[in-house]
């Protein structure tokens, strides 16, 4: 530990650039300690801020274009890939989706600063088929404002900052475990947080067969569509389903549906928007409600049409 303030300041631009390369990829080691502690260090290892906040930019700037690129090829279906990759536990439920349809590519500019959106908004922009010149300029200007305030942060703390490494090099083996303990915790917690969400989730499923088998009998439940309103003009809805509003009420009288069959779905892992509003429903007194396994992806999978948003809303 003694040899840690060297290290960084010797390796400081290459450290920096692999963590937020890594954070920015999805991989759950925060960057904003390390540009912090770069940037306080910056007056003695032979760089400038303005370095730091460059190095950060193009790393960000690299892994935001490969979850573009991916967005791209794979279309909403690359949110899976996301949340199986990533531990925050709110990237894959459909409020993010709304987010960037009412901001659209001017949402990338703050993205890094919200929790859980940073990463889904650069796949989001890609599926979206956002432009790739107007993805890199937003893209750019996110990156650009989210590593200077870690560097300009930095700079003002560099003192406090410097007394905490100076204490921890002094601990030698006992620091080194510290950084170690606090970094795992870290994770760790990330970790908690998803599967207590995913705890969330658990209810009854309806498949796809059956909810097709009481459709051709005539015993058709309410259907609820629980995507944003972009994800329904792209692909289309389940014939005879109605949308949630902003606060995850039906547009149907509730006295009608409290005793009625309901049946919600999404197209995210694990149905997670679909019962998440599930719950809610359950908690205002509906009896039977249950999300569809596997949503809307495998309603189209077993061959099942959709009517486009121009035939059932206004």
């Amino acid at each position: 530990m003694h040899d840690l303030i060297p290290l960084i300041e010797h390796f400081g631009l290459p450290f920096v650039f692999l963590n937020v390369l890594l954070e920015q990829g999805g991989v759950p080691i925060p960057a904003y300690p390390t540009l912090l502690v770069a940037a306080a260090l910056a007056a003695n290892s032979g760089y400038r801020p303005y370095q730091i906040v460059a190095v950060a930019v193009v790393a960000a700037l690299t892994s935001d274009l490969l979850w573009y690129r991916a967005g791209r090829r794979m279309g909403y279906r690359v949110l899976g890939t996301l949340c199986r990759v990533s531990l925050s536990p709110d990237s894959c439920v459909r409020r993010t989706h709304s987010v960037f349809a009412r901001f659209g590519p001017a949402s990338l500019t703050f993205a890094k600063f919200v929790p859980g959106f940073g990463l889904l908004s650069t796949a989001l922009a890609g599926a979206s088929r956002t432009p790739l010149r107007t993805f890199v300029a937003f893209d750019l200007i996110g990156a650009l404002l989210w590593s200077s305030v870690a560097v300009v942060l930095g700079i003002v703390f560099r003192n406090a900052i410097d007394d905490v490494l100076t204490v921890l090099a002094n601990l030698g083996a006992w620091g080194l475990l510290l950084i170690v303990t606090a970094l795992a915790g870290y994770v760790f917690a990330k970790w908690w947080q998803r599967v207590r969400f995913i705890q969330q989730l658990r209810m009854d499923r309806i498949s796809v067969d059956e909810l097709k088998e009481l459709m051709m009998a005539g015993r058709a439940p309410v259907i609820v569509d629980v995507r944003s309103a972009t994800l329904r003009r792209e692909s289309g809805v389940i014939p005879g389903a109605v949308s949630v509003n902003d606060d995850d009420s039906v547009p149907v009288d509730a006295t009608l549906l409290q005793d009625a069959e309901v049946v919600l779905y999404c197209a995210c892992p694990n149905e997670a928007s679909a019962a998440l509003v599930a719950r809610s429903l359950l908690k205002r007194g509906f009896k039977k409600v249950r999300p569809l396994h596997g949503g809307l992806d495998a309603w189209v999978a077993a061959g099942h049409a959709v009517e486009m948003p121009s035939l059932v809303e206004a």
